[in-house]
């Protein structure tokens, strides 16, 4: 079991994951954000447990950036814990909507990201606090993460695909390797 927990004026997030096991469960006080996580973590082929509180009565902002915070270092004890493939990458297609994602678990953590929200909400939810969420989670899971909208008909759908094309491509660069993930010997 991998974890990582913080704890702010403003939240409290407490992240578990684990390669094998049962289930996934997921306690926030966001519901947007609550279905994407089930979304990458299924994809990604991990299991277990995020659960926040925070100050949604002001917004939205500080929950989903500290979420991404603990998850993304959950993530890297995670992947740093063993030798791995290090790369992955996925094409979702979500009817009319098409994203691309490559992850380089190199231990530079970095998002490149191209793409726009037709509308500024989902619901309650802010579409900009997607870009930030991604943010985040790559510097602190220690990634180099590249994200783009080939073709967007609605918010949803590219949000969607964004969580689902990241969980796929984590897949993929998680697996694991018999032999080193770079001539260096080394990634972090």
């Amino acid at each position: 079991m991998y974890e990582a927990f913080r704890r702010t004026e403003e939240t409290t997030v407490k992240v578990s994951l684990a390669l094998e096991g049962e289930g996934i469960e997921i306690d926030v006080p966001v519901g947007f954000l609550g279905h994407m996580l089930e979304l990458l973590l299924f994809n990604a082929g991990v299991y277990g447990r995020i659960e926040a509180r925070g100050d949604v009565h002001v917004d939205d902002h500080h929950t989903v950036e500290d979420v991404a915070i603990t998850l993304g270092r959950a993530l890297k004890e995670l992947w740093t814990s063993r030798q791995i493939e290090r790369y992955g990458w996925a094409a979702i297609p979500m009817d009319e909507t098409l994203v691309l994602a490559a992850v380089d678990a190199s231990g530079r953590g970095s998002l490149s990201w191209k793409g726009c929200f037709p509308s500024p909400k989902c619901g309650n939810f802010d579409t900009e606090l997607i870009p930030e969420f991604w943010r985040a989670f790559s510097r602190e899971a220690a990634l180099t993460l590249h994200l783009q909208a080939l073709s967007v008909d609605n918010s949803h759908h590219l949000a969607e695909a964004t969580f689902k094309a990241v969980g796929r491509a984590l897949k993929q660069a998680l697996k694991s390797s018999e032999r080193p993930s770079s001539t260096k010997g080394a990634i972090i």
